[in-house]
């Protein structure tokens, strides 16, 4: 069974940085994709970017492109957000998932991945 931790969250002023890491178990991971989503109180979840992971290959929501870098580290079985001139609209709980599906890439739609972490909160004070 995969198992996804994220780690990282925190408190930071408008401006700042943090960077964010999502741990998967298991010897055996390999998925086709992993992703970062986010959910503000209130709000539905929202995509905010994701990694093919054999090609590296990553894409971004509009409003984190330029600020936000996605990647991962294989070895680990680690994929990092890092997140950069942050925003009090950056304030959510961070979600990592994991895509085990090979057949299409659709990294911006929730359904698309097959496991969750429990997340990690982000805020980001004014």
């Amino acid at each position: 069974q995969v198992q996804l931790v994220e780690s990282g969250g925190g408190l930071v002023q408008a401006g700042g940085s943090l960077r964010l890491s999502c741990a998967a178990s298991g010897r055996t991971f390999s998925p086709n994709s992993m992703g970062w989503f986010r959910q503000a109180p209130g709000k539905e979840r929202e995509y905010v970017a994701a990694i093919h992971w054999s090609s590296a290959t990553t894409v971004y929501a509009d409003s984190v492109k330029g600020r936000f870098t996605i990647s991962r580290d294989n070895a680990k079985n680690t994929v990092y957000l890092q997140m950069s001139t942050l925003k009090s609209e950056d304030t959510a709980v961070y979600y990592c998932a994991a895509s085990i599906s090979n057949i299409h890439w659709r990294p911006s739609i929730a359904g698309e991945y097959d496991y969750w972490g429990r997340g990690t909160q982000v805020t980001v004070s004014l």
